[in-house]
């Protein structure tokens, strides 16, 4: 307890007991105890860093158990996680044991006690996968081209028997190799097959090559297909097709009582850095718009040949395709637009449905969503790795977005550098919402335990504007935390402070990359000056590349591109002439990683920017020696 200064007040066991008791019986006594209500011990055990609307708490419910990616969550409380591996993470070593994971707290502590593994092994084959679900008593699991599903024995969180495959030959390879699923309550399984190709052009990811007409892609990929969760044995097949044009599909909301069934979309990429001759730079952070869709059977949402554009409200024709640059429409005019739209490379990984009755009213009928968190905003500043509420009316997007749960990434929102990004969303059968993070295995339960008024109505923060600027250039990681001064209303002074040491935290930055900078060792042909170059170059500043959306603020590397600080080189000897060539060329069909590097990172440097990068680049791969 506190008082109204925020200094705590010691009570008796007697006096708290019959506070809770006024409480209960709605017994108002003043404004000071619905300040306390609001403050921090409220929530005790919150160590998640999140932050969240008020009377809402989180505790860290399981952590380290792989990069998990979506979950679900049992009638009886136990919340199974699905986790991934391979060259999406880099090719890092996978968790002992199965890459499904079984999590029970059974001491009401908001923190799982009971953590088991099962399914698939690295030494069976297995490489885990994404998506997972629930159904009549048994668990349902991507796992490599196949969904299987374990029986469920009473009074067991895990399976004794081995599974039974349900459908098989799922399309595997290229940039979205996934195969997220929802079931709804007849039964019915949708999966999406997310595509090969960013825009289905024959070199994936290079500029200015047209896109392939017809794109034959779709046949299997690009889209939702439908199957039986009831019957095992399946065979994919272009029959199964529910619907298409849909490039990556991760994120579903079910509806059962009003059978309806929402996926996001993941937008395209690359619109600048591709065709920089039709989008200025930073339309490459701003567009396209990340999509909410209403799935129908037999609709066409456009990919490749349109994406969204969220400035002008209306599916626009792809430059692969024709485009001008966002003022054709074509065949666009009689594809199927989404319901509500979000910024730019957010990525929607996940999405559910709320129907419970825990949170607040306003929060019913609506849907959650895991943004992932964006690489091709880069060299502006990255954004989403959080998670937003959406509500619905009906068919429609309703009129309320707010960014309901942020603070995963920590002190810098990049794929390099984030501490943890939200992937799957799910909800217990009391109603509260778990969250998984694929970067450090963390699970977060998040739970309402009262706010302001019997309603829940408290301030929130809406979404970001779909069509908001995309910022200043900037140095990843050079400035504070996000939402370090959350107070929209502070006086003008400790505005000017906060500017003041925002500014105070750029220029120690990038002091501190300067000198660092310096100290990189020279290639012989290079000199100083390259290197200062190559630096500004490298992280966006000069050219307009964006070479730390993949490589990372420092080099290091991500789930996206290789490091460039160690001595192993996957193209050229890592000679400085050797290095120069591959930022010359691109690479477009990379050996471990997902992301096609398009020549000169897909901007249009000049040989001099050329070599200083390539100086750059060879410093930070020597500088050990």
């Amino acid at each position: 307890m506190v008082d109204l200064r925020g200094n705590k007040v010691h009570m008796s066991y007697s006096t708290r007991r019959l506070m809770n008791r006024v409480a209960v019986l709605g017994v108002c006594l003043g404004s000071s105890v619905a300040s306390a209500q609001m403050k921090p011990d409220a929530c005790p055990g919150d160590d998640t860093g999140l932050r969240l609307p008020a009377g809402f708490c989180a505790t860290l419910f399981a952590d380290g158990i792989g990069h998990a990616r979506h979950l679900v969550v049992g009638a009886n409380g136990v919340v199974y996680v699905n986790t991934w591996s391979g060259r999406y993470y880099g090719n890092d070593k996978p968790h002992a044991g199965g890459f499904l994971v079984a999590l029970q707290d059974t001491t009401g502590s908001g923190k799982a006690n009971v953590n088991q593994r099962f399914g698939e092994t690295v030494q069976s084959g297995g490489a885990g996968g994404t998506g997972i679900g629930l159904y009549k008593g048994a668990v349902y699991a991507e796992i490599n081209d196949r969904i299987v599903r374990y029986a469920l024995p009473t009074g067991s969180n895990v399976p004794r028997d081995p599974p039974q495959t349900v459908v098989s030959g799922l399309p595997l390879g290229g940039d979205h190799p996934m195969h997220p699923f929802a079931i709804d309550t007849d039964g019915l399984m949708y999966v999406d097959m997310g595509t090969a190709t960013n825009s289905c052009q024959p070199k994936n990811r290079q500029p200015k090559i047209p896109g392939a007409a017809p794109c034959t892609e779709l046949e299997t990929r690009g889209g939702i297909w439908r199957y039986d969760a009831n019957k095992t044995g399946q065979v994919f097949s272009p029959a199964e097709r529910f619907a298409t044009g849909i490039r990556n599909g991760e994120g579903f909301g079910v509806d059962s009582a009003g059978h309806r069934l929402f996926v996001t979309q993941h937008g395209r990429d690359q619109l600048h850095a591709n065709w920089p001759n039709l989008y200025k730079p930073d339309e490459e952070a701003t567009l396209p718009a990340e999509e909410l869709m209403n799935l129908k059977q037999g609709a066409d949402y456009g990919w490749p040949e349109c994406y969204y554009d969220s400035f002008q409200r209306k599916l626009v024709l792809a430059p692969e395709y024709g485009g001008d640059g966002g003022k054709k429409v074509g065949p666009c005019a009689g594809k199927t637009a989404p319901i509500a739209a979000f910024p730019a490379h957010w990525a929607p990984n996940g999405m559910v449905f709320y129907d419970k009755d825990q949170f607040p009213s306003r929060y019913r009928n609506g849907v959650f969503i895991a943004f992932h968190g964006s690489w091709d905003r880069a060299p502006y500043p990255q954004s989403g790795y959080n998670v937003v509420f959406q509500s619905l009316s009906g068919d429609h997007a309703g009129d309320k977005c707010e960014v309901f749960a942020d603070g995963f990434a920590g002190a810098t929102k990049s794929p390099g550098q984030a501490a943890h990004r939200p992937s799957g969303v799910a909800v217990g059968p009391e109603g509260s919402l778990y969250v998984s993070d694929d970067v450090r295995g963390r699970i977060y339960k998040i739970v309402y335990r009262g706010g302001p008024d019997a309603n829940g109505n408290s301030k929130i923060t809406a979404c970001p504007s779909a069509t908001a600027a995309a910022g200043d250039v900037s140095v990843a990681g050079a400035g504070p935390p996000e939402g370090m001064h959350p107070d929209a209303s502070a006086e003008a002074a400790a505005a000017t402070d906060a500017a003041s040491a925002a500014a105070a935290a750029t220029n120690a930055a990038a002091a501190a990359t300067a000198a660092f900078t310096a100290r990189l060792p020279i290639a012989k042909g290079a000199t100083k000056e390259m290197l200062a170059l190559g630096d500004r170059i490298y992280h966006g500043q000069v050219g307009g590349a964006a070479c730390t959306g993949c490589h990372g603020s420092m080099g290091a590397g991500t789930a996206l591109g290789p490091d460039l600080t160690d001595a192993k080189w996957l193209w050229s000897d890592g000679s400085y002439a050797g290095i120069a060539k591959t930022i010359t060329d691109g690479v477009s069909q990379p050996k471990q990683y997902r992301n096609a590097m398009p020549p000169m990172g897909g901007a249009s440097l000049t040989p001099d920017q050329v070599s200083a990068v390539a100086a750059y680049i060879w410093g930070l791969s020597h500088r050990g020696n």
